[in-house]
This record gives C-alpha cells, structure tokens and sequence, in this order.
C-alpha cells in the first residue's frame, strides 16, 4: 500500500547551452529564423525529461522567458519589460543604489543594494572568493514612465501553446505556467502612478490578462511574489511586524483583485525570501507571514522549507490549519547548495508536512527554481532526489 505523492518545481529550470546561444543571439538582434519551432521542441524535450524523472507536475521552466547565460537572474524581471507598455528602462538604477528611509506607516523598500543582510556581511559580499552571489541588480531594469498596458498576447499565447503540445506528447494532462505577481512587479520605479495603491492596482488590471491566458488553456497558474516577505528586508529601518504586515496586506489586495472569480483549485502562490546564494539572517520568520500568505486566492501554497534558515519551520503547522481544499508544496530540496540532498532526507521533510496537513495535502517541491542558481547537473540530481524521496516517503506512509 502506497500513498502516492504528488511532485512539482517552483518554475526556471535550467536552459540547454542552444537555448541560452538563441537567447543570446535573438537579444543581439539575430533571431534564428525556426525559433518558434526551436522554442516548442525545447520545451517539449523538457517536459518529457522531467515526466521521465518522476515529475507529476511539470512545467515549462520558464523557457519562454529570456535568459541568455547560464546564470541570468534578469530574466524574471525582464520578461515583465518584453510584456507590458508604459515602461523604459531605466539606465541610472538611482532606485536600486540610493537608500530612501520609510517611517512606520509609510513604508518603502530601499534600494536594490540596501538589504540589510548584505549591510550586515559586506566583507562576504565583496569578495569574489567567499561563494556569496551577491544578487546585485543588473545595468538597467524597466521603469513606468506612463500608463501600463499589456502587450504579451503574443508571448503568452506562445507559451500556453508549448507548454500544452509537450503535455500532450508526454501523455500529461496537468501542467504549470508561471507568472509574476503585481506586489513584485511593482517593485519597479514609478515615475507615473500617484500612489502606491494606484500603481499596485494598475499592475493588477494588466498581469489579469496573463493570469486568464494560462487558466482559459486548462493550465495551472503559479504566482512568483518574493515581495511579500522579502521586502521585510529591504525596508530601512526594520518595521515592526505590524506595520509590515499592513503594507503587505495592500499587495495581497491587489493580487486578489487581479485573481477575482478565478478558479482558485487551479492557482498557487510561490512566496520566497529571495533566491540568491548569501546569508539570510533577517529573513522575516514564516509565523509572521504564513497568514497573510494564506489569504491569496489560491489553492495551494509554495515556499521554502529546505533552505538551512526556514527548514525548522515546518513547526508552524502545528498551529496553523490549512484553508479547506488547499494543498501545501514545500520546498525538499533547495537552490541554495550545491549539496544534492540524500532521498532519505527528502522523505523525511515531506513526512513532517504530512503528519501536520495530511499526505494528501502535500506536493513536494523546490524552494526556488533551479534554473540559474546551481549547476544544471546537480539541478537534475536534486530533481531525481525529491522524486525518489516522495516515493519513499509514500511508500512509508502508505
């Protein structure tokens, strides 16, 4: 007797050495003329390889998203720029260099370099031996100089389209998009909007579009929002949780307004602490956030639960019930180590969510993606390694 337990990832996937080449050469100007077939074979050869390894609930990994080395951090940002009007970008990154101190109530996120675990460790983040990926913003990130508006029809239809003929060669019927969440895209400088309400609202009202792409084509939808509890550590000075939570609550508001009468069963919420290799010390405890986490419109949730500062919270479900008909993915595997976890170890993480929320309410998952962050090779083998986790881990509780 076996409870089978279902499996998934948290989005980026490593890309091939052709993609990344495309990438590259389609950002140069010099597109390859097949790269709507060479994109779809891609994705295809992917979602097959991940089928293969066990993967219940595979994506696309973000393929369809730009990525043009092997360690482009860019790419989540910039898609949103290849996929939304009223934006520049912005070559100063004043945003991201210079520190704007908020006050309790009023409450900003600092620039990019201003976090206060790399205030904390600057010796480790400046030296280029100490295995610290220091997150730093790239040259230029986009900014809203005027009204925001959608323009990724195309890029979305494309991504739907891959996405659903891999499944479909794969013999799966259920897959997963990603897209980013209006608290996280409005991280973005506004240099149109009045109000911080208002920019977060209008970002809401143009990421809805891409949200019922992915839904309308039976896909799942999964909400990458780092903001929620990653802006704790960019606001200076510290908050209190209080305050914190209520300039959460804001981002929360407008990514359900963005969510409204959609089908919650097929959307999922990914919340991280940012995915860069470096220390965590201020990370916002997950008993802080879990609440406020749990009042998106979605149907199951995604966050870290391998990474070495949050693996013990797994705790916090003594006390908290899970909303009716949502599901969990933990993290049982992390983007942050170049270590490959042992199945054992895996099994062992998700047996402590299934004995507070039940086995049937867990997916095992990754912290983050993968996609960027460790070497594609040890990306597969932990992929391998919470696959044959959750098969032990079934095999156990069954």
């Amino acid at each position: 007797m076996t409870t089978p337990i279902a499996t998934t990832h948290a989005g980026s996937l490593p890309r091939t050495p052709e993609l990344i080449a495309a990438n590259a050469a389609r950002a140069a100007g010099e597109q390859r003329p097949d790269w709507d077939e060479f994109l779809r074979d891609q994705v295809v050869a992917l979602v097959q390889r991940q089928v293969d390894l066990g993967i219940t609930v595979p994506g696309d990994g973000e393929y369809g998203k730009a990525m043009s080395s092997a360690l482009d951090f860019g790419a989540w940002w910039s898609y949103s720029f290849q996929r939304t009007g009223g934006l520049e970008l912005d070559t100063s990154m004043a945003w991201a260099t210079e520190q704007h101190l908020s006050s309790p109530g009023d409450l900003r996120t600092t620039g990019f370099l201003h976090r206060r675990d790399q205030q904390r460790f600057t010796e480790a983040y400046r030296d280029p031996a100490s295995g610290v990926m220091s997150g730093e913003a790239p040259t230029g990130f986009p900014k809203a100089t005027g009204p925001l508006t959608y323009t990724g029809q195309a890029a979305i239809a494309a991504d739907v389209a891959n996405l659903r003929t891999a499944l479909d060669a794969a013999g799966v019927s259920t897959g997963f998009l990603t897209s980013i969440a209006p608290g996280s895209a409005a991280r973005l400088a506004n240099e149109h909007y009045a109000t911080d309400r208002e920019y977060l609202f209008a970002w809401a009202d143009v990421l809805r579009e891409e949200y019922v792409a992915i839904l309308d084509a039976g896909l799942v939808l999964q909400l990458d929002d780092p903001s929620i509890a990653e802006n704790w550590d960019q606001i200076e000075p510290e908050p209190s949780v209080d305050d914190y939570l209520a300039f959460t609550a804001l981002r929360v508001e407008a990514l359900n307004h963005a969510l409204r009468d959609l089908p919650k069963d097929r959307i999922r919420f990914h919340l991280c602490w940012g995915s860069w290799h470096g220390p965590h010390t201020t990370d916002l405890p997950m008993r802080d956030i879990v609440g406020t986490m749990l009042q998106v419109h979605a149907g199951a949730f995604s966050f870290e639960a391998a990474n070495v500062r949050h693996e013990h919270e797994y705790r916090v479900w003594d006390d908290v019930t899970l909303p009716a008909g949502a599901v969990i993915l933990p993290g049982v595997v992390s983007h942050a180590t170049n270590v490959v976890e042992h199945p054992e170890l895996v099994a062992e993480r998700i047996e402590r969510f299934a004995a507070r929320v039940g086995p049937e309410n867990v997916v095992a998952s990754t912290d983050c993606g993968l996609g960027g962050r460790v070497h594609p090779q040890i990306a597969w083998a932990k992929l391998e390694a919470l696959t044959e986790g959750a098969r032990i881990a079934g095999a156990r509780l069954g």
